[in-house]
């Protein structure tokens, strides 16, 4: 899975395979080492969420939970199955954060991918 960073943006791109583990699992996991220690790495996940309706209506759709080392983002069912039974490509959501920002979230189909 690859993972681009880039300001407030953060988008995952699911090669074919990866995207049949989602499909499968509800969970497909990347990371990056950053030096000899198990520590020093940063996981990044996308994971689908219960098939049970959210419990707070305004609680946004797809969010970021992030605590050091481990970015997971969430993606609610109906919407995870939505995009993974069909040619939809991609989605993108803006997530409001403190004082007037947004994080960009895109999650997208790589399926021309080789490697």
């Amino acid at each position: 899975m690859k993972l681009r960073i880039e300001d407030d943006t953060l988008r995952l791109r699911l090669s074919a395979a990866e995207l049949e583990e989602f499909a499968q699992t509800g969970r497909v996991e990347g990371a990056v080492h950053f030096g000899l220690s198990p520590t020093q790495r940063l996981t990044y996940a996308l994971e689908r969420g219960s098939e049970l309706p959210q419990t707070l209506p305004d609680e946004e759709p797809v969010q970021v939970h992030y605590e050091p080392g481990a970015l997971t983002i969430l993606v609610p069912f109906a919407q995870a199955k939505a995009w993974i039974e069909t040619d939809q490509n991609g989605f993108s959501h803006n997530l409001p954060l403190a004082e007037n920002q947004r994080l960009r979230i895109l999650v997208e189909k790589d399926l021309d991918c080789r490697h």
